[in-house]
């Protein structure tokens, strides 16, 4: 029998337990709130049990993996079960336990118990360094929101545009899917470096060129589901975010297609006078980015059309 090991972390954090737990039963908000995260999907969705299929970076690598939950808003705890693991993690499960200290601060606990494959003292050294450090950014995401939780509202924002195609659905995906072509394809686009050591899951970093001049420099994942959609989050965001998620739709009608590229933003409120000037403030924040995004956003939705529109007339 492989040897079980045990890990606990923990944090307080100067909210109340029921909120402490509302953001961890969350999972579909985990990739803005947590940094390791990158994409979450529900498999299965129940009043208190659910499956759902993660993608994150853990010890430098992205990581996927299947797990089962159950949810106890009443005692604020969240068990999970992972039942398709990522080597070299050979099983896991878990505890997320947050425990009322005052009605306005929270003891929040994180328990793994795992085992690893062949029982070898190097994939147990691997599986606890990506525990502390993803354990740890994850706490700290969860503190984060929770001690804001009253401000998310207006720090979060999400919006889309879509552009219709009167080509087929294959060229616009291609057009998206390879960005590693970006620079020649894209004005805005000056650089990009990309790798896909696992197929579909692409790790890349770009530098892009704002309507004022400014260069932008991102870091994201991406992850491609079918042929039709493609997930990302940006690790690597610029200094008015603190977290940016997107994803790129692709769905046929009227003969051609409706692209459509959609944005989760989390504003970092104490980066906007810095960046933006004094008496900037959080509202201005949000319309400088809408706008940034959406530019550049429609801009490679505009080529892809183009690109489509063209190979169908040829």
């Amino acid at each position: 029998m492989s040897e079980s090991h045990h890990t606990l972390h923990t944090t307080e954090i100067d909210a109340p337990a029921r909120v402490v737990h509302d953001i961890i039963a969350d999972v579909t908000r985990w990739p803005v709130f947590f940094a390791p995260n990158i994409h979450v999907e529900h498999l299965e969705q129940g009043e208190r049990t659910e499956r759902i299929h993660i993608w994150a970076t853990a010890g430098g690598e992205v990581k996927q993996w299947t797990s089962r939950r159950d949810l106890d808003p009443q005692t604020h705890t969240v068990r999970f079960r992972q039942e398709v693991s990522a080597a070299p993690v050979a099983s896991m499960d878990g505890t997320w336990c947050a425990k009322a200290l005052s009605a306005s601060r929270t003891r929040l606990e994180l328990h793994h118990d795992f085992t690893v494959v062949d029982d070898a003292p190097e994939h147990v050294a691997w599986v606890r360094a990506a525990l502390d450090g993803n354990s740890d950014a994850e706490l700290a995401g969860i503190k984060r929101v929770a001690e804001r939780h009253d401000e998310m509202d207006t720090l979060m924002f999400a919006f889309e545009d879509t552009v219709h195609i009167a080509g087929e659905v294959g060229d616009v995906f291609d057009f998206l899917h390879r960005a590693d072509l970006w620079p020649q394809r894209l004005p805005h686009v000056t650089r990009l470096d990309l790798t896909e050591d696992e197929p579909g899951v692409q790790v890349m970093a770009m530098d892009t060129k704002a309507a004022d001049g400014s260069v932008h420099t991102t870091e994201s994942v991406r992850v491609v589901r079918g042929a039709d959609r493609i997930v990302y989050k940006q690790t690597t965001v610029p200094a008015l975010m603190t977290a940016h998620t997107g994803s790129w739709t692709l769905v046929p009608r009227d003969g051609g297609v409706d692209a459509t590229s959609h944005h989760t933003v989390v504003v970092k409120p104490e980066a906007v006078e810095a960046v933006l000037g004094a008496g900037r403030t959080v509202a201005d924040a949000r319309a400088y980015i809408h706008r940034a995004l959406s530019t550049n956003s429609k801009a490679t939705l505009g080529h892809a059309k183009q690109y489509a529109e063209e190979r169908r007339a040829a």
